[in-house]
């Protein structure tokens, strides 16, 4: 436990071992609950509250993007308009050129608003998605560790924090009770395999 990324608990779980949120996450909780001077109350409020501060950290990011991109169609706006001022300023030219002119002032709305709806808003789509699916798995880590903290038996424990993934995400009952199995008998796992 000192050592999370040198134990070999953990090496069995690189995705774990690979997202040091989850794993400072796991081994802080893990710490308190064997050091035994907590209730099972205080761990779940602390362990709310630090979801809740993983949340808001998360959010600073995403929201900083979505204000750029909000921004980027106005910003194609001042372009359009600046290369408009510009194509009047040439009124006494041909029309081929009159109008070539006017398309490139158009440009800069199509540039803001591609941008925009493009490339910077789904980025802050995605680190929300990104942030949501850590603090569901935060979740699930809770609920499994304050259900055997609270006495069930781990195959029950697990089974708590299953049902707190999202749908898309969680595996059936079958298919985590034969996960279980495998993590408990990693024999039966490797006979199975090869056959």
């Amino acid at each position: 436990m000192k050592i999370p990324r040198e134990s070999e608990i953990f090496a069995s779980y690189p995705r774990i071992l690979a997202d040091s949120v989850m794993l400072d996450f796991i081994v802080d909780y893990l710490r308190l609950i064997i050091s035994g001077h907590m209730n099972t109350f205080e761990i779940e409020a602390l362990m709310d509250e630090e979801i809740e501060t993983h949340e808001s950290e998360a959010e600073v990011p995403a929201n900083s993007l979505a204000l750029v991109g909000d921004s980027l169609p106005a910003f194609g706006i001042v372009a359009a308009v600046m290369g408009v001022v510009h194509a009047l300023g040439s009124a006494d030219r041909p029309a081929a050129e009159l109008g070539a002119l006017i398309a490139h002032a158009m440009v800069g709305t199509f540039l803001g608003i591609l941008l925009a709806y493009g490339f910077i808003s789904p980025l802050a789509t995605v680190l929300r998605q990104k942030s949501a699916e850590t603090s569901k798995m935060m979740q699930c880590v809770k609920v499994t560790l304050l259900s055997n903290l609270n006495g069930y038996a781990p195959p029950i424990a697990v089974e708590f924090g299953r049902k707190t993934l999202y749908s898309s995400e969680r595996p059936s009952f079958i298919e985590l009770e034969e996960h279980v199995r495998a993590v408990k008998n990693p024999q039966q796992q490797t006979t199975t395999e090869e056959a």
